[in-house]
């Protein structure tokens, strides 16, 4: 694991939660918060990919309504899974 500049994760985390969907502002705000300063290089270059794309079609992949392209699957998979926990209570 390779620490990130600290100045790469505060724009990331700013990215995430100004996006223009309040939905979006509300899952990938706290995501952000929790795991980018953990996140290989990889990991995070791919997040900040997907900080480039639009948010409905980020909200549906998030909620299944559409299928997500491969390149994003395992990054989904864990926002999805870090939501639900975040949604239970006590979680």
């Amino acid at each position: 694991m390779s620490a990130a500049p600290s100045a790469e994760i505060k724009r990331m985390t700013l990215r995430s939660w100004r996006r223009g969907m309040k939905e979006m502002d509300l899952v990938l705000g706290p995501f952000a918060e929790a795991h980018l300063g953990a996140m290989e290089d990889a990991a995070r270059h791919r997040y900040d990919l997907l900080l480039s794309e639009n948010d409905p079609e980020i909200f549906a992949w998030i909620t299944g309504a559409a299928e997500v392209p491969a390149r994003y699957a395992a990054l989904i998979g864990q926002i999805r899974a870090f939501a639900r926990s975040a949604r239970r209570p006590g979680g």
